[in-house]
């Protein structure tokens, strides 16, 4: 079968790999389409430390199932338009067994710490698969899973209607949270330095919007919420300046989540936690969040067909990973067709 495999970083070809049969449990998927992660491009730079090489690569996943246990615990049957859930988890350690099965003590990230599935087929646990509508578009199927990302951020805040949202980074993830948060009532702000990115999100009903490079944060912050600061902050970007501000424009009793991933650690000061009694969350992958991810998305309450940027065929792959990697500002989400 066909397959986006990297023999090391820098090394991404589309190559011909022996099927995985599926063990017990597993069903086995036509894989229809695979969204283009910013982890791919990690793993394709070798800045990644978590990703172990080779490895094909893929964890936003949409498929057919070509074969699944009847006694599956979903129900699922051969045909079924299906996303996956690329988090693989123990299911015994203490995370596990209140529910938090993304922070699992043994978590295995498809594409990262085990092979993924941007490939012709792919096996996968059957409890792990998650019923996508019939008249759902592969394509939009993909997308489910970024999604799950800004909306596992979204939960762990709390977000509530009408409340103000600050979101550091209009990448795909900070721009889907602010896109979400709409969709929850909420009033989104989003901060970048890329103006072409802002912009495209005002196009798409992102009313307020702060450029880094010509805006002063506080002032804006003050004038978006009328001097209040934020009741919610999502960092998004991993930079650590993003990072240390996300204390300052969080109004006092706010509500911050770190969803980013910085190089480096970040030096915060504690005392304005305590005077601002600041609730500080990390958020991470996602943890039942596809079915409302799909939900969003086919009743387009989320405008993911304007997110995608291209559409390309698997033989195409590599060679558009590798433009992404060296023109990161030209592309949002890019999905593999097979």
């Amino acid at each position: 079968m066909k397959a986006v495999y990297m023999k090391e970083p820098w090394s991404i070809e589309v190559k011909d790999v022996e099927q995985r049969k599926p063990e017990k449990n597993e069903a086995l998927l036509a894989i229809k389409a695979a969204g283009i992660c910013g982890s791919d491009i990690g793993a394709f730079r070798g800045t990644n430390g978590l990703v172990s090489y080779p490895r094909i690569i893929g964890h936003e996943l949409a498929g057919e199932i070509i074969s699944i246990p009847e006694d599956n615990p979903k129900g699922l049957k051969k045909g079924d338009k299906v996303v996956v859930d690329p988090y693989l988890y123990c299911g015994k350690c203490y995370p596990c067994s209140i529910g938090r099965t993304n922070c699992c003590n043994d978590l295995h990230v498809l594409g990262v710490h085990v092979d993924g599935g941007m490939a012709e087929t792919f096996a996968h646990p059957a409890d792990m698969l998650v019923k996508a509508p019939e008249d759902m578009s592969w394509e939009m199927m993909a997308c489910a899973e970024p999604l799950t990302i800004a909306l596992h951020g979204i939960h762990r805040l709390g977000l509530k209607a009408g409340e103000h949202i600050a979101i550091s980074g209009a990448g795909t993830i900070g721009l889907l949270t602010a896109l979400a948060a709409i969709a929850y009532g909420a009033e989104p702000i989003l901060i970048d330095l890329v103006e072409e990115r802002l912009e495209f999100a005002k196009k798409l009903g992102v009313k307020y919007t702060i450029d880094l490079k010509k805006d002063d944060l506080m002032e804006k912050i003050k004038e978006y919420t009328d001097g209040r600061l934020c009741e919610c902050v999502m960092e998004a970007s991993g930079a650590n300046s993003a990072i240390r501000s996300s204390l300052d424009i969080v109004c006092h009793a706010g509500r911050v989540v770190f969803t980013g991933w910085p190089n480096k650690e970040t030096s915060i000061p504690t005392d304005m936690i305590t005077r601002k009694e600041i609730d500080i969350r990390g958020a991470r992958t996602s943890a039942g969040e596809f079915e409302e991810a799909l939900a969003l998305i086919h009743d387009k309450k989320i405008p993911m067909e304007q997110v995608v940027t291209k559409v390309v065929p698997v033989d195409e792959a590599a060679d558009v990973l590798r433009d992404i990697e060296a023109h990161p500002a030209d592309y949002l989400k890019v999905i593999v067709k097979f």
